[in-house]
């Protein structure tokens, strides 16, 4: 089968098309031909080798698995003796990021327990933009209890790829929302549901001496005490992604109850529930391009400016 293969960690130079071995599915597999994938902020992290956690998870000098890729949307192939939830022929999307990887390639071997039903309705290419980063939205939003209908949410970095969802995910449970995003992107943020939008370029929403429910800060550039300004005295925040170390110890130190991060765990129970939410129109994908597979390379580098609205999506066959 062909996949991008990465055999060592660096910049998307390092992402080779290759000819590689199709992959044997176990006992409690599902063998899937992939149809598409997408990218997340994961998939660089572990194409760089940084931060270092991702070495010492992944692999020290390069990845155990050289093919990377979390999100993928395909048709089963086959079944392994002990799967009994999907048949051959099933339209299936999984999050690989608790299975090691392996989404660039025209077949993946899943455990079965982390596939779920694709939605159906909507492409393949649009389903496959939504695993990692809609369960992590989805995680996040959820993090401190489930959101009660009128409650404000604030979405820092609305337009990207967990905040896009984070804004549909909360709009959909009744909150009220508000985006932060630049102003290229508000009426993006505005279509997908926000009530309000905050232009970043213009004004800090730690700093305009309001205060919101439920703080999501996908984008890591606010400091502890900035996020702490946002939420008052009785809001709940939490932080998605990795952020700067120095961010990472003032949390530990200093988070306390009403301020988490996030590592959203792959589950098929939470890709069900993203499914039903786009199956009744209340979650759509925002994918900026969509690549070929042999240009991957190029994906990454547009992912890595950090300038993507949505998300960006690979076609696999």
């Amino acid at each position: 089968m062909k996949a991008i293969t990465l055999r060592g960690y660096g910049g998307p130079e390092l992402l080779k098309l290759e000819d590689v071995d199709k992959p044997n599915p176990g006992a409690n597999d599902v063998l899937i031909r992939n149809h598409a994938a997408a990218l997340n902020a994961a998939d660089w992290h572990l194409m760089r080798g940084s931060p270092l956690v991702f070495r010492l998870m992944f692999g020290f000098t390069r990845p155990k698995n050289p093919i990377i890729g979390a999100d993928i949307a395909g048709t089963v192939e086959a079944v392994g003796s002990g799967v009994t939830k999907f048949k051959p022929g099933d339209q299936v999307y999984a999050d690989l990021s608790g299975a090691s990887f392996g989404a660039f390639a025209e077949y993946v071997a899943a455990p079965a327990e982390i596939v779920a039903s694709k939605p159906s309705g909507i492409s393949f290419t649009e389903a496959a933009a939504i695993p990692l980063a809609g369960v992590t939205a989805l995680q996040a939003v959820n993090k401190h209890g489930p959101l009660r209908a009128g409650q404000s949410v604030l979405v820092n970095g609305a337009s990207g790829g967990v905040g896009h969802f984070a804004v549909q995910i909360a709009k959909a449970a009744g909150a009220v929302v508000t985006g932060v995003c630049s102003g290229r992107n508000a009426d993006l943020v505005r279509g997908i549901g926000a009530d309000e939008v905050i232009d970043y370029t213009k004004e800090d929403f730690t700093r305009l001496g309001r205060s919101w429910d439920l703080v999501l800060d996908a984008v890591g550039n606010q400091s502890l005490g900035a996020i702490r300004r946002a939420i008052g005295e009785n809001g709940k925040a939490v932080m998605i992604g990795f952020g700067s170390m120095t961010r990472l110890m003032s949390m530990a130190l200093m988070g306390g109850k009403n301020v988490a991060i996030i590592s959203a765990k792959a589950n098929a129970s939470d890709l069900d529930r993203l499914a039903k939410l786009a199956e009744d129109g209340k979650l759509s994908p925002q994918i900026e391009k969509v690549y070929p597979l042999a240009e991957l390379p190029a994906a990454m580098a547009q992912l890595e400016t950090g300038r993507v609205r949505g998300k960006l999506a690979v076609e696999i066959g």
